[in-house]
């Protein structure tokens, strides 16, 4: 199954306020493995960077000046996404955002019955606990020492290994990348194999033999002044 796990970094919190998505990344998933496929792109908003949002992402109006708008990109980004459902972190608002910027460019908007949220998996599997996307990532050893701000694509590949463990772990797309590598015939055959047998021992016997009762018999004769000679007629 091809997914695909994405975040974006925009002007502010509300795109009916009129902000505007300035990145988007986004990482393929083909059975909940990476296939080092990417999309990734900044956008000019058309607008001032707010000083509290640069603070967070780091992206200035200098730098988004020179680069596309949402609409001369707008194409390659829906063929890269496609059909496949769209996994995010808190996902209504990114998927707000990347719906508010289709229906300017006159486009479909993308259903929202394809939308997956990390959030709402991790707050059903680790009630009470932080959720946050730094949080996640040290509950699962998941190294994020490339992450000194916000960015798209560096948090979309992160989200990308979060979404794995909420969803079984790294064991579970190890064995589907195996089975789609094998294939059917490969399937076949594990499915075919010959159980492992192990050879039945007999019971070993545990009652001593003849020789060996006479063998003990002569070392406690044997003895000089036992112990238990002293002790009789005691108590």
């Amino acid at each position: 199954m091809r997914e695909i796990v994405f975040d974006t970094e925009t002007t502010g919190l509300s795109p009916l306020a009129g902000d505007r998505m300035v990145e988007i990344g986004c990482v393929e998933l083909v059975n909940r493995v990476e296939t080092g496929r990417t999309f990734h792109a900044y956008f000019n908003p058309g607008r001032p960077m707010p000083s509290e949002a640069q603070a967070v992402h780091g992206l200035s109006d200098a730098f988004l000046a020179d680069k596309p708008g949402f609409h001369e990109l707008c194409e390659d980004l829906m063929e890269f996404i496609d059909d496949s459902p769209l996994v995010a972190h808190n996902a209504s608002f990114d998927f707000g955002f990347l719906n508010h910027e289709l229906g300017a460019c006159g486009r479909s908007l993308v259903c929202m019955t394809r939308m997956v949220d990390t959030l709402v998996l991790a707050r059903q599997r680790h009630p009470g606990a932080k959720h946050s996307l730094d949080a996640l990532c040290t509950r699962y050893g998941i190294d994020r020492s490339l992450r000194v701000k916000h960015g798209a694509l560096i948090d979309a590949q992160l989200l990308a290994q979060v979404y794995v463990e909420l969803t079984g772990g790294r064991q579970i797309g190890l064995s589907l990348a195996v089975a789609a590598a094998t294939g059917e015939a490969g399937r076949e055959r594990v499915a075919e194999a010959s159980p492992i047998v192990l050879p039945i021992r007999p019971p070993r016997p545990h009652q001593p033999s003849e020789a060996e009762l006479a063998r003990h018999a002569a070392f406690v004769a044997g003895l000089v002044d036992p112990i238990w000679h002293r002790l009789e007629g005691c108590g």
